[in-house]
Order: structure tokens, then C-alpha cells, then sequence
């Protein structure tokens, strides 16, 4: 009887033991495939329709290039929610992760994970940055090449003189333009600048009102109409993005058109959106970052400008102006997407979609 029990026992034993074998060997089969798979981190700053846009286009762009998400890369998606100091946490710990590319959607997370990341640990490439330049993470201007070893991306300086352009050609006597903004964004820092001397030379007045948060931008550009603001710009800025209906929402009760050079949804309320299609900008980055993880060097990849542009004209917005604002039927024919009342219509234009690619000066 006790023969007969070993004998079972031993069975037993050499049962387990071959199944825990099989298990660990297939657990190591699914690590080996696991680990074999690209992880990207992304970083997004906050949720607008523009960066949501970007980083949709990012996505895309990897799977056209075979990196399709959950299938042949794993891509963990990160969002600050417009706080700058979440997002700097954010990023140390994306930086400290084992991932194989970190990818950063707008200038904040640009700079915060080039700043977590200084010792160049893992690739980083950026879209949605109006000018890396002023962003301060060591990209020069008159190099394209001379970056750091671990940083390449696209730049897009959104086409500030074009829109102001278009807003005298819309309205020939325009001498006050208010302008909200957040000197914490280098971005925005970059197209006012570029707005002051673009006025100054056409004998425009920039009036200005500096915000902290999206919840300061009402009150801001109520004291630009205060001080006779006959239009509301809004720059890239992503704090005043956000709050981008409240702009809007100033410039009906003032009876003043607000215009940008961010398009958003194109019954929003603004006269005209003149600037990036940030779908293809973040499809162009997803593409450079497909690149890197095909095994390019970072090094020999220049940092460029891209700007597709999108032009969306709002007529609607016409309505109940205090002043004498038209479109020109050229405007009409040069835009991408036109609202009037009887709905959107998207249009097709020979030659609107691109513009050469001109940093700031």
C-alpha cells in the first residue's frame, strides 16, 4: 500500500513540476513578446480640440508606418490637464519608466520632458511647438542640425502676419486689436512678439492683458474692450484656447469680431481661423518618431517648420458688428471651410493647403 501511495505521490510531484515548467516557459515566450514591442510614452498638456487633434494625427501617423497601438507598440497616453507643475511630474516619471521614445505634444511638454530627461536617457521628439527655439531646451536657430543628440522634432510658427493681414483686408481702418496671453508660455511669448512688430508696421495698437489660467481669460478680455479694443486676437496660446468661448462670448456682447490663428470648431463663433491643420502636423510627427523607432539617428534629423494650413471664414459672424467688417469673396474662395447660415461647407482649394515653411524672424 505505501509502495502504491509513493508511486502516486511521485506522479504527482512530476506533474506539477512539468506543469510549472510549461507555465514559466510560456510566461517567458509572452515577456520575450511583450518586451519585444515598442513602448512610447506621449504627453499631451492639455485637452483642447487642437491638441486633441495633434496627438489623433501622431497616433495615426505611427500606425501608417506599421505601429499600431496595442498591435505592434504599446502607447501609453499622458495628459496634464493644463497644470504646468503636473505635467512636470508627469514627466519624470515617463523619464524614469523604460520606455523606448518619449513624444510630446505642444511646447510646455516639450520643455518639461527635455528638462527631466537632460541626460538625454531617452529619445524625445516633439510636435505641436510654435517656435523650439524660444522654447530654451538647446535647439539653435540657424542650424537645423544643432540639437540635442536626443531631441528632434517640428516646429510650426503659425502664420501671425498672414492673419493680420487678412483682418485689414476684412477691415482697412482696424487700429486697436486686444490681445490675452500667458508670459509663462514661451510659445505665446513668441507670436506676440511677432504681433507687436507686424503692428507696428501697419499702424495697428496691440493692447495686451497677461492671465495666469484659463478662469483670468474673461475678465482679461473684458479690459481689452475697456481700452477700445475694436478686434480680440487669439494667439497660440493654449490658456486662452482653452477658454476660447469666453473670448468669443466678450467680442458678441462688445459686438466686436474675435479672430485666430488657432482654428477650432468652425461655428465657434470667431470671423476667421487662419492657421495649422494640427492633424497633419501630428501625423508628420508621428511619422519622425516611426523613424527613430525604425532605428534613425536623432543626430543626422533636422528640426524643421511645417505649416499646412487651414483657413476656416465664419460670415455668420458678421451679424450685429458695431463696425464695418466684410469678406471679400477672394477670402471666401481661399478658405478651407466656410460657415454661413445655411451650415459648414468644407471646400477644396488649389494651392491653400500649404504654405512655406518660415520660422520667426
Amino acid at each position: 500500500m505505501r509502495f502504491v501511495v509513493k508511486r502516486l505521490l511521485l506522479g504527482l510531484v512530476l506533474i506539477v513540476s512539468a506543469s510549472v515548467a510549461l507555465l514559466l516557459s510560456d510566461l517567458g515566450r509572452r515577456t520575450a513578446v511583450a518586451r519585444s514591442m515598442p513602448h512610447i510614452g506621449l504627453l499631451q498638456h492639455a485637452s483642447t480640440m487642437l491638441l486633441d487633434e495633434g496627438t489623433r494625427g501622431a497616433i495615426d501617423g505611427l500606425a501608417e508606418k506599421g505601429f499600431v497601438d496595442g498591435k505592434t507598440i504599446v502607447i501609453n497616453k499622458f495628459n496634464a490637464q493644463g497644470d504646468i507643475s503636473v505635467g512636470s511630474s508627469i514627466a519624470k516619471e515617463m523619464v524614469n519608466s523604460r520606455y523606448d521614445l518619449l513624444l510630446t505634444m505642444s511646447t510646455l511638454s516639450l520643455q518639461a520632458v527635455a528638462n527631466a530627461n537632460r541626460n538625454g536617457k531617452i529619445v524625445q521628439v516633439f510636435g505641436l511647438v510654435a517656435d523650439p527655439v524660444v522654447a530654451g531646451v538647446g535647439i539653435s536657430r540657424s542650424d537645423p542640425l544643432d540639437h540635442p543628440r536626443n531631441l528632434v522634432g517640428i516646429g510650426s510658427f503659425l502664420p501671425v502676419q498672414d492673419a493680420f493681414r487678412i483682418a485689414r483686408e476684412m477691415f482697412p481702418d482696424l487700429k486697436r486689436v486686444g490681445v490675452a496671453w500667458n508670459p509663462a508660455e514661451a510659445n505665446s511669448r513668441a507670436f506676440v512678439e511677432k504681433a507687436r512688430g507686424v503692428c507696428q508696421g501697419w499702424g495697428i495698437q496691440l493692447l495686451e492683458a497677461n492671465v495666469e489660467n484659463s478662469n483670468s481669460v474673461l475678465e482679461a478680455e473684458d479690459s481689452l474692450v475697456a481700452r477700445g479694443a475694436e478686434a480680440l486676437w487669439i494667439g497660440g496660446d493654449v490658456t486662452v484656447s482653452v477658454a476660447a468661448d469666453s473670448v468669443v462670448l466678450v467680442g458678441r456682447r462688445a459686438h466686436i469680431p474675435v479672430f485666430s490663428i488657432t482654428p477650432g470648431k468652425p461655428d465657434r463663433g470667431t470671423l476667421f481661423d487662419y492657421g495649422a491643420d494640427f492633424y497633419q502636423i501630428g501625423k508628420q510627427t508621428g511619422e519622425l518618431a516611426s523613424r527613430i523607432l525604425r532605428g534613425a539617428d536623432p543626430t543626422q534629423i533636422p528640426v524643421t517648420n511645417e505649416i499646412p494650413i487651414h483657413f476656416i471664414v465664419n460670415t455668420t459672424a458678421l451679424k450685429d458688428l458695431r463696425q464695418q467688417w466684410r469678406i471679400p469673396d477672394d477670402i471666401l474662395r481661399r478658405a478651407n471651410v466656410v460657415v454661413d447660415e445655411a451650415g459648414i461647407h468644407n471646400q477644396t482649394t488649389a494651392g491653400q493647403n500649404k504654405q512655406p515653411a518660415a520660422g520667426p524672424k
